[in-house]
C-alpha cells in the first residue's frame, strides 16, 4: 500500500479515534482449564450466519490468554464476533503475554495473545509444536503503540529522545530538571522533582518490546539484553498495563511505560519521541507509519515480524509492538481450528481493523492484514 493512500486511510480512522476509547473493558474473563488437542469448543455444527468480514460463524467455545496490551481489542473483537454469532462462546484472560504462552504450551487454552512472537532462543516454537502436534504459527494482528506515560506538575508537554528513554529508565537521569531534559525542551518550565520509574512485573511481552527499543537505539545506555522480564536497577514493579498505568496516574514525577489504550483510558501525559526527524506524538497515523516499515522475518507460514525502532522516517512513531494471535497450524480436534479460524478471521478483516483506533490501538498495514487473512485460512 503506497505511502500517501496508507496514511489517508489511517487519517479517516483516526477522526474517530477516541471516541469510544474507555467502552472496552480492562478485564478479561476467567480463564479455564482444558487441552488444545481436547479443546472446549463444542462439538455442535457452524451455525450458517455469517460474520460481515469474516468466516462463517461458530457455535462452541474457544478460550485463550495472554497479552494485556491487546486485552481491550481482542475484548472489542469478542463482542462484536458475539453479537454477530450469538452461538459462540469467546473467553480471554490477560494475563500477560508469558503466562499465556505458557497455558498455550500446556494446552490449557486453544490460541495465546503475546505482544512478542515465539522465541526460538527460550524453546519455545518447540514447546508449542509439541503440544500442538503440528507447528505454531505467529499471526499479527494489533498493531499496539507504547506510550512513554509520565506525570509531572506543571508540564503538559514533554520531548524525549531515545537516548534521554534509555538514561531514564536505567538511572542514569534522576532528576526532571536534567540539563539533557532540559534541552530537548526548550522553553518549558522543568521542576527539580525526582523521577520515579515505573516497569512492569510481570512477565511481559510490552517489557520485551520496550527493552528492545531501549538496547537497539542506545545500547551503550541500556547494554542489556530484551526480555519479558524487567532486568532495569531502578524502579518499582507493577503487575500488568493497569497496574503501570495507576502508579504513573498517582504520583507526581513518575515515569512508565504502557500501551497506548491504556494511557488513553487513564488520561495520561504521553511523551513525544524525538528520533531525529523532530518530535512525533502518538497517533493512529503516526503509528501506522512507524510499523509500515516492519519486515516479516519467519519461515513458511509463520508471520512474526522484525520492527524497524531506529526508523527516522519523518512523522512515524518510532515504539511500537504487534501482538500476536498464537494457533496451531494444524490442531487435533479439526473442529477447534475451524473455530479458531472463524474468530480470527473476522479479528483480521478490514472491517474490524478500522476500528481499533477508537481504543487505542492501530490497524495493521494494508499488506501484512493480506497475509494474515490467506495465513488464516490455512489453520486447520
Amino acid at each position: 500500500m503506497n505511502k500517501p493512500a496508507r496514511i489517508a486511510g489511517v487519517a479517516v480512522i483516526a477522526a474517530t479515534a477516541l471516541a469510544g476509547c474507555g467502552s472496552a473493558s480492562n478485564t478479561g474473563s476467567g480463564s479455564s482449564s482444558g487441552a488444545i488437542a481436547g479443546s472446549g469448543s463444542s462439538q455442535a455444527s457452524n451455525a450458517t450466519a455469517q460474520a460481515s468480514g469474516s468466516a462463517d460463524c461458530f457455535t462452541g467455545s474457544l478460550r485463550a490468554a495472554g497479552s494485556t496490551a491487546q486485552q481491550n481489542a481482542i475484548t472489542q473483537a469478542i463482542s462484536a464476533y458475539q453479537a454477530k454469532c450469538p452461538g459462540a462462546k469467546i473467553s480471554y484472560n490477560g494475563t500477560g503475554s508469558g503466562a499465556g504462552i505458557t497455558s498455550f504450551t500446556s494446552k490449557q487454552i486453544d490460541f495465546a495473545g503475546s505482544d512478542s512472537a515465539l522465541s526460538p532462543d527460550k524453546g519455545e516454537p518447540a514447546k508449542a509444536k509439541q503440544a500442538c502436534t503440528s507447528d505454531a504459527w505467529d499471526l499479527p494482528m494489533v498493531t499496539g503503540p507504547i506510550a512513554v506515560v509520565y506525570n509531572l506538575k506543571g508540564v503538559g508537554k514533554l520531548t524525549l529522545t531515545p537516548k534521554l528513554i534509555a538514561k531514564i529508565f536505567s538511572g542514569k537521569i534522576t532528576a526532571w530538571n536534567d540539563p539533557a531534559i532540559a534541552a530537548a525542551n526548550k522553553g518549558a518550565k522543568l521542576p527539580s522533582t525526582k523521577i520515579s520509574v515505573f516497569f512492569r512485573s510481570d512477565s511481559s511481552g510490552t517489557t520485551d518490546n520496550f527493552t528492545n527499543y531501549m538496547h537497539t537505539t542506545d545500547g551503550a545506555d541500556w547494554p542489556a539484553a530484551h526480555g519479558k522480564s524487567w532486568t532495569g536497577k531502578v524502579g518499582q514493579g507493577k503487575a500488568k498495563s493497569a497496574g503501570v498505568s495507576a502508579a504513573v496516574k498517582s504520583t507526581d514525577g513518575a515515569i512508565g511505560y504502557d500501551e497506548w489504550s491504556y494511557a488513553v483510558q487513564n488520561t495520561l501525559q504521553m511523551a513525544q519521541i524525538d528520533s531525529g526527524s523532530g518530535p512525533v506524538a502518538l497517533s493512529a497515523e503516526s503509528a501506522a507509519e512507524g510499523v509500515s516499515s516492519a519486515k516479516v522475518v519467519g519461515t513458511g507460514k509463520d508471520l512474526s515480524l522484525k520492527i524497524d525502532y531506529a526508523t527516522k522516517s519523518p512523522g512515524a512513531y518510532p515504539l511500537i509492538l504487534v501482538t500476536y494471535e498464537i494457533v496451531c497450524s494444524k490442531y487435533a480436534q479439526p473442529k477447534t481450528g475451524q473455530d479458531v479460524r472463524s474468530f480470527l478471521s473476522y479479528m483480521a478483516s478490514p472491517e474490524f481493523q478500522a476500528t481499533l483506533p477508537k481504543i487505542g490501538s492501530a490497524p495493521l498495514p494494508a499488506g501484512i492484514q493480506s497475509k494474515v487473512a490467506t495465513t488464516i485460512k490455512a489453520v486447520s
